[in-house]
């Protein structure tokens, strides 16, 4: 382990002047990922600031634009928070999936978004509820769609000085769900082979779809939707029909790679599977 310095923050202010003072400077939520990576080179340090102690990146309550998440709030907060459970089902089910019940409770779904991993579990429920990132620095705040988060892996487009403060997730429709499926080799504390978030919403009078959103983890460097089997669902009649041809649009849009986990080709037919399994969820959710 690297030597550095360690802050722990109580107010944002204090944080953010931190933030923007020089060398490499890291911010600790959960410290899950952050501390193996200094442990194993992955990542330097010359300061690291633990940012769990700032009452607005605890912040968790729905208001009138929707659910917010403050960036250190646990997964275990957010997984049980009755609002997810009830309304955001997909986030509720990817937040308790993460390692271990130990890990949920220390983890924080804002650590998880800017570690940057294409298997963050919690990104694909995130983006079918078009979330939005909230990032703040010394000379303020700006708001950032989490479809345009990621730059890379391990990668984001937080700039030098800037800290994520909280996702906001926009209000749900009326006769909409969500559902999150991974396939991973264990039951827990595994990264997953290739992971599906789904969103519909149902026109009540004829099932046709009015919004559809797909988006994927571990097949291509960054989470991502799947933007051209949602387009397959929009203003169509959802069937078990199309609900073949839009998992075989989600496998358009993976790039995945061969590694010790799975091949390539392995991992589009998860894709396929998923998307399928996940639309079918939605619609059982919605149809009660």
């Amino acid at each position: 382990m690297p030597d550095f310095d360690f802050a722990q923050p109580t107010t944002l202010d204090e944080a953010l002047e931190l933030f923007a003072g020089s060398g490499e400077i890291r911010a600790l939520v959960g410290g899950t990922d952050i501390v193996d990576q200094l442990k194993t080179g992955r990542r330097n340090a010359d300061l690291v600031v633990d940012v769990k102690r700032i009452p607005e990146l605890q912040r968790l309550e729905v208001t009138g634009d929707g659910l917010h998440i403050g960036a250190a709030r646990s997964c275990t907060d957010v997984g049980e928070f009755p609002a997810v459970r009830s309304d955001y089902r997909s986030l509720a089910e990817s937040a308790m999936l993460i390692g271990s019940w130990q890990i949920q409770n220390r983890a924080g779904v804002g650590g998880n978004v800017c570690n940057a991993a294409p298997s963050g579990d919690t990104i694909p429920p995130l983006l079918v509820h078009d979330a939005t990132a909230v990032v703040a620095s010394a000379s303020g705040r700006r708001e950032i769609a989490l479809s345009d988060f990621f730059a890379g892996p391990g990668q984001t487009v937080l700039q030098k000085g800037e800290i994520l403060v909280e996702l906001v997730l926009p209000p749900i429709p009326d006769n909409s769900a969500s559902a999150y499926l991974r396939f991973i080799p264990r039951n827990e504390m595994d990264i997953a082979v290739a992971g599906v978030g789904s969103f519909l919403q149902l026109d009540p009078s004829n099932n046709a779809v009015l919004k559809a959103r797909i988006a994927l983890a571990s097949v291509a460097p960054t989470p991502l939707r799947a933007r051209a089997a949602e387009e397959v669902l929009e203003g169509n009649v959802l069937t078990d029909e199309l609900i073949e041809v839009a998992a075989e649009a989600a496998v358009g849009a993976a790039t995945p790679i061969t590694d010790v986990r799975g091949s390539a080709e392995y991992r589009r037919e998860l894709v396929r599977v998923l998307t399928r399994r996940t639309l079918a969820i939605c619609r059982d959710r919605i149809n009660g």
